[in-house]
């Protein structure tokens, strides 16, 4: 193999380019730090361990997880730049509530993205479609002892399972952002037993359509679904900002 070789005047600033690099060592403990942070923070929001409103007063957040205030702050700013989380002056950092326009827009990119996965899942990644199987049964299991958090929490791995299929790295944590924005969603629904318990059913129906190679029909199944979980979601959201009005005046 013939070695590329680079003229001198341009060996001088690619050297002279990396060299500004060194100045970052000192940042790479603390960057990989605040992601597992984020990633910590994210997943307590994601298992429905941090409803929306609930206050992550520095102070105490950053005496549980053992870090630096100043490290929690920089994983604060990633997830307000996820949307889970948002800064309030003079009050603190606080699990954002999501509106309508929420929902519309997580379920705009969940069709786009679980759907295309379905239709990936003849060249799906080994043992991608055993999962979902494996989700499947842990739903039903969680819903024969009435667990309904743990329900809806079986639901999102549902779906992460089901983009999965697609064999993308980026897609599954751009997946995993978009699951936890809709946990928050979910906590808006009153009755968490009426809405999830439907689910389990369809999340089912969906498994076995992949298992057997029905594409097309479990893409068709699963548009239905969404359609129909956005339509509930909105409801819920309507239905709770008119409580909130009522209880104001």
């Amino acid at each position: 193999m013939t070695q590329e070789i680079i003229p001198a005047g341009k060996r001088l600033a690619l050297s002279s380019g990396l060299a500004g690099l060194s100045g970052a060592r000192p940042l790479l403990d603390r960057t990989g730090t605040v992601a597992r942070l984020a990633d910590i923070l994210r997943a307590q929001i994601t298992e429905g361990g941090l409803p929306p409103g609930t206050q992550l007063a520095e102070h105490a957040v950053a005496e549980a997880l053992g870090v630096s205030r100043n490290t929690l702050r920089e994983a604060f700013r990633l997830l307000a730049h996820e949307e889970l989380v948002v800064h309030e002056p003079h009050r603190g950092v606080f699990v954002r509530t999501p509106d309508a326009g929420d929902v519309r827009d997580i379920y705009t990119t969940r069709r786009l993205v679980e759907c295309a996965a379905v239709r990936n899942a003849d060249s799906a990644p080994s043992g991608a479609v055993a999962e979902i199987r494996a989700v499947v049964n842990a739903a039903q299991a969680a819903a024969a002892e009435q667990r309904w958090n743990d329900v809806g929490t079986a639901d999102l791995r549902f779906h992460s399972a089901i983009v999965a299929l697609a064999g993308s790295r980026r897609l599954n944590d751009m997946m995993r952002r978009v699951l936890a924005e809709l946990r928050l969603v979910f906590h808006m629904m009153a009755d968490p037993h009426r809405f999830h318990e439907p689910y389990v059913h369809r999340n089912a129906e969906i498994a076995a359509l992949v298992e057997r190679g029905e594409t097309d029909a479990a893409v068709g199944a699963l548009l239905a679904y969404l359609d129909d979980a956005e339509r509930q979601l909105l409801t819920g959201i309507a239905e709770r900002s008119t409580q909130s009005s009522e209880s104001i005046t």
